[in-house]
Order: structure tokens, then sequence, then C-alpha cells
């Protein structure tokens, strides 16, 4: 009988995992057969770097299959899947962060904490403004304060020229970090993951070293670290 941690997981049923085809698109395969995404579209990737990396988290697999063990495949089935079918929506969804962005709402107070927002999040306002003419208004209310919309635009026609595996790690980047902004920085080169990442968990880092964090806070801001990283990862991969 299964316990709770393994209730509801797919045993392993395959051997061997291999790295499928010599030219692009690459697959892989479980014992000769392709994986396959939920849709039962093929898992193809551009790379084979990308998908051998993709092999290695099937081979990784114990007696039970743990998909939160499999970031790099979870976002190829994103790409494949969902990008496809649903480009326009995933597309607005992403670009709805700029109305209320994580670097546009800044703490008046206390100035050490006012002092870090401006130091990380900054940069990235200003490299969007320099790199895409796109001027975000910064504000220190708790009211949600309105973007113009020309500049709401250009950031939805910034993700139009990305590929779906390009958008579908945007997606990730922007949920993780509740930023679109810090999520652009981040594809285009401007920022590297581990600023990203200090970037978005500035405030809770400040509230940790005040008050301490709670176990619950820490496990949730692990499972965000790890989601920026793989995200960072399978776009290195697939773009090299």
């Amino acid at each position: 009988m299964a316990d709770d941690k393994t209730a509801g997981l797919r045993r392993r049923f395959y051997e061997t995992v291999s790295v499928q085809g010599e030219t692009a698109p690459f697959g892989v395969t479980l014992d000769g057969r392709p994986v396959k995404t939920p849709g039962r579209l093929d898992l193809a990737v551009q790379t084979a770097p990308l998908a051998a990396a993709i092999a290695d988290e099937w081979d990784a697999q114990a007696e039970h299959i743990r998909p939160h063990t499999m970031p790099l495949t979870q976002i190829a089935c994103t790409a494949i899947e969902r990008v496809a079918a649903e480009r326009a929506e995933i597309e607005k969804g992403i670009a709805r962060y700029a109305e209320t962005d994580l670097v546009c709402y800044r703490a008046e107070t206390p100035a050490d904490l006012a002092g870090r927002q401006a130091k990380h999040w900054q940069p990235a306002l200003d490299w969007l403004a320099a790199s895409h003419s796109v001027r975000l208004a910064v504000t220190t209310s708790i009211l949600p304060t309105p973007q113009d919309q020309a500049a709401l635009d250009r950031v939805a026609e910034m993700l139009r020229p990305y590929d779906p595996h390009e958008l579908a790690v945007v997606s990730v980047l922007t949920q993780a970090t509740n930023s679109v902004v810090l999520a652009l920085a981040v594809v285009e080169g401007a920022l590297d993951v581990d600023a990203a990442t200090e970037a978005a968990q500035l405030d809770e880092d400040y509230q940790k070293e005040l008050w301490g964090l709670d176990r619950e806070a820490e496990i949730r801001l692990q499972a965000l670290r790890a989601d920026i990283a793989a995200a960072d990862r399978y776009l290195a991969l697939h773009r090299s």
C-alpha cells in the first residue's frame, strides 16, 4: 500500500532514457518510446543540451515519478501545449503584471528598506526605460497606481518576438518574482538570475532579518527560488 508521500504518484515504468534525433527537434524516449506531453503531443525541443537535461530528469526518477522534481519537463510541456494553444491569453496575463509590478511599489519607511528597494529594483526600471522606452510609475502608496496605457502596451509588444519556449520561461519568471520587469530583464540579459532572485525576495528577506521566518514561509521561498533557477537554466539550454 502506498504511503502518503507516494499516494497518487505513478510508478516508474521504464528502464532506459535516451535523447532522440541528430538535428532539431530533439525528443526524449523511455525504452525507445517518445515522451509525450499531458495532451499527447511529442515532447520535442530545439537543442540537444536541453533534451539531454530533460532526459536526466526522467532518468533521475526512482520508484515513483515525482513531477515537482522535473521543472524542465514541465516548462517544455507548457511551451509545447499551452503557449501554442493559448498564446494570446498567456501574453495578456504576463503583461498584466506591469499594472501592479513588484518593483513599482516601494516602502516610504523604514528608510533602510526603502533604500534597499531603490538599490535592487530601480536598475531594472531604468533598463526598461533606456532600452525599450517603457517608463512605469513608482509609488509608495498601498493603493494601485494607474500606469500609462502606452507603457503597458509596449510591455505587451515586447513579448511577441519570443518563441514559445522563451515565453514559457518569461511566464514562470514573472509569476515567481511577481514582476514582469524582472522577468524581462533576466531574459534579455540585463539582470542575472541571482540578482533577480534577491530583488524578488527583498521584502521577505528584510522581514526575516527583523522577525525570523516561519517554516511554511521558508518552504514557499525555497520553491520560488527553485522555479527561478529552473527557468533560467531552461532558457540557457534552449539558446545554447
